[in-house]
Order: structure tokens, then C-alpha cells, then sequence
């Protein structure tokens, strides 16, 4: 199943009763090392203004039925949960759902927290979803984004979709950056289809719903789309990233960036997964570029000790960091270390054991054993930005275009001035 299609669901249902929500629909992404979780650990929200008690029961029975209709409860993980909170959001609230997104929180910890602000709390199963529930309500967006879902017939749910891919390239030709992750650069291929038989038919991202609608109009499908629907969001926002914390005090399941030093250079294991440590002044750490990110693996390859970073990414249960993306800001100076050459234009080799070089060629010899140093050139690396292909990316992340172009900067700029 999937919950921004059960939303859409709702809302329309709610339409047809002259309910019609303030703003665009939530997508709030949450802690993305939560055990327990949907593939972009998703949670949906949703805010209207009433006046008459009987349009509240109504939109709480409208979604309470619609959770029972469409939830696959047969599904081990399917657990969902509801919350409905009248009233302002607090300070307290929005502290909750910022820290929903840094650290894992219990199903108890979110029904006391439900409980203790007056919230109305429904939990279906072990109604695991009232975490997310209640933190979709009250994050505040420092930054957002949006997405435009287009949704599939019911009857063509779980069949192969019928996209035009060269539609796609060329809505992204047209409105890239202003959208983004259209296209995995890394493979060539169209990259807002899902690969689950879910009723998605595609997901547009984008930094304005002006940006996501008009791709939209260019994208072709060869099956009717059911509806769509545009979702303000965190996503692609960096929002589950900490700054400031000391590579000693980073806790598994954070995320975090950093400046460090590379202090072990990178080496392959099992599996085409890449390794190498880091350092900070106050420890170090193992950080890893994963086989699906690919060829993001070859730029991480070419790192060597001494090499100055600022790292984006996230702490396993193994404590090892997941690279999300990397900024190189200063290449250290390496060397090797030959034997001279000659006058003549030979290279010479060793006389012995500290009987300094000789040449094979014309014989002469030099008392020194000291090998020459030779600076080697870097150019296979350059000073500035990588990260992992759309395809490898978190929900959460911040694409390098979206920093480049400070699409951040101009938001918070804008909502500066209202």
C-alpha cells in the first residue's frame, strides 16, 4: 500500500463534503535508520480549519474508514496509526518531530506524548505509525520542498507501468533544477517510476508546485492516470542532519556532517563495498561507500590520507559511517620515492645496503642512498562536491544542485518575508 495515495484518498473524500484543507498535504520523512520502517520511512499529515464539532467527527470517521478499507493489515509490518490534535503546535511538538527525525523514539514514548498534549490517538495493530503521525503534524520546515504523485487505475495497480521515457528526459531537459532526481545520471535512465507494485505511477520533485506541475504536463504515460496529487515536504532537505557533533560523540543511528581527515586510504571488501577511516581530533571512524552506490565508489577510491573532507552521512548499528555525499576541500601532497637518475639519462639502481646507487650503464656511482622525492599528480580528483547517484540517494538528502543554486537560501529567504 502507501500512504500519500490513502491521503490522496482521503482529501478527495473530504472535497466532496466542502472540506477542503489549508495548504498542500504533509510528506515528512523521518529517522532513516529506524528499524522498523516503509523503504523512505514516510509519515503524512494534513490541516483544516472548522467551526462546526460534527465536520470533526465526520473527518475522523472519513479517515478511520479509509485506514480500515485500504491498509494491508495481513502485512507483519503494517501497523498503522492515526492522530488527530486541535489546537496550536508547540514548542514542545516541534521539538518532538525534529528529534523523530535524529533519534528513534518507542510506540509507549509516542502514545505518552500523544497523550500528554491532549491528542486523539487510534492505533491500528501495534499502531507503530503514531511516531510519524504526530511529528507529520508538528515539524516545522526550515526548509521544504514539494512532490507531485501522479496514481495509477486501481486495475493497473501491480502491473508493468507504461511510461515514455523520452518524455521524461525531456521534461527534465525543460525544468531541471528546478525540478530534480529526475533522471539517474549514474545508470541514464528515468528515475521518478517506482519499482514497487504500489499505485504510484510516478513522483515528481521539485523546489516550487509551480516546478513540479509543469513537468508534470510534459510527462507522457501510455495508462490513465487516476488522480495526483502535490505534497509539501522535507525531503531533499539534509533536515536529518546534525551539525557540530565530534566524530567521538556520534551515536549510531545519527547523521551527521563533519570536517575530518582522511586517515587510512580507501580499500575494497567482499561485495565491491569501499572502506577507509577518518579522523577529527577527537577519534576516528570507518566510513563506507556501499556496492549500489556505485560509481560514486570510483571517486571515493582516489581519496588518500592527509586529503580534507566535510562528510554528509549517517552511523550504523556497526558504527560504520554511510556516505551520503562529500565535499573535498584540500587534496594532501603525495609522493613517491625513486631511485636518481644518472648524468647520463639512466635511472640507477642500488649499490647495496646503505652503499648508496650506481648506474648500469656508465658505471658511476653517488655515495647517498637517499631515494629522490617525487611529487605526484592528482589530477584524477578535484577540489569541491560528490555524492551518490539518485538512485543510492535518501529521501532526506540534499541533492548538490539544490546547494549550488541555494534553493535552501531562497526559501528561507522568502518565508523570512511573510
Amino acid at each position: 500500500m502507501c500512504t500519500t495515495y490513502l491521503t490522496c484518498i482521503i482529501i478527495n473524500e473530504l472535497k466532496k463534503h466542502n472540506i477542503q484543507p489549508v495548504g498542500y498535504p504533509r510528506l515528512i520523512r523521518l529517522n532513516p535508520f529506524a528499524r522498523y520502517k516503509t523503504r523512505g520511512n514516510g509519515a503524512l499529515s494534513f490541516k483544516v480549519e472548522l467551526d462546526d464539532r460534527e465536520d470533526v467527527n465526520l473527518i475522523e470517521k472519513i479517515v478511520l474508514d479509509n485506514v480500515e478499507k485500504y491498509a494491508m493489515f495481513d502485512g507483519e509490518n503494517t501497523n498503522p496509526g492515526v492522530i488527530f490534535y486541535e489546537g496550536e503546535i508547540t514548542d514542545e511538538m516541534r521539538e518532538y518531530a525534529k528529534n523523530a527525525i535524529y533519534q528513534i523514539y518507542t510506540i509507549d514514548y509516542a502514545q505518552q506524548f500523544a497523550d500528554k498534549i491532549g491528542a486523539r490517538s487510534h492505533r491500528f495493530k501495534k499502531g507503530r505509525g503514531i511516531i510519524g503521525a504526530i511529528a507529520a503534524i508538528s515539524l516545522e520546515l526550515t526548509d521544504e520542498t514539494f512532490e507531485l504523485l501522479a496514481y495509477r487505475m486501481p486495475e493497473n495497480i501491480g502491473t508493468k507501468r507504461k511510461l515514455d521515457e523520452a518524455s521524461i528526459f525531456e521534461m527534465n531537459e525543460i525544468t531541471y533544477p528546478d525540478t530534480f532526481e529526475n533522471i539517474d545520471t549514474d545508470q541514464n535512465y528515468a528515475a521518478i517510476e517506482p519499482h514497487t507494485p504500489c499505485p504510484v505511477l510516478y513522483g515528481i520533485r521539485g523546489n516550487t508546485p509551480d516546478a513540479v506541475l509543469k513537468a508534470h504536463s510534459i510527462v507522457k504515460s501510455g495508462e490513465e492516470i487516476a488522480d495526483y496529487c502535490i505534497f509539501s515536504t522535507n525531503q531533499h532537505t539534509d533536515m536529518h542532519i546534525q551539525e557540530g557533533v565530534a566524530i567521538g560523540d556520534m551515536q549510531n543511528t545519527g547523521c551527521y556532517k563533519f570536517d575530518c581527515v582522511v586517515s587510512e586510504d580507501p580499500h575494497d571488501i567482499e561485495g565491491g563495498h569501499v572502506f577507509f577511516k577518518v579522523e577529527d581530533g577527537s577519534g576516528s571512524i570507518e566510513c563506507a561507500a556501499f556496492e549500489p552506490t556505485k560509481s560514486f565508489r570510483d571517486i571515493v577510491r582516489k581519496l588518500k590520507v592527509g586529503d580534507e573532507l566535510t562528510i554528509y552521512g549517517g552511523v550504523n548499528d556497526n558504527h560504520t559511517l554511510n556516505i551520503e555525499k562529500f565535499k573535498l576541500n584540500k587534496k594532501a601532497t603525495i609522493y613517491s620515492y625513486e631511485n636518481p637518475v644518472c648524468e647520463c639519462g639512466k635511472r640507477m639502481k642500488s649499490a647495496g645496503k646503505d652503499k648508496g646507487f650506481k648506474c648500469p650503464k656508465c658505471k658511476n656511482r653517488i655515495r647517498s642512498s637517499e631515494k629522490v622525492k617525487i611529487e605526484i599528480p592528482r589530477s584524477d580528483v578535484e577540489v569541491g562536491f560528490y555524492e551518490v547517484p539518485t538512485e543510492a540517494r535518501r529521501h532526506l538528502s540534499k541533492p548538490i544542485i539544490r546547494i549550488e543554486t541555494g534553493a535552501d537560501k531562497i526559501y528561507m529567504k522568502n518565508h523570512q518575508k511573510m
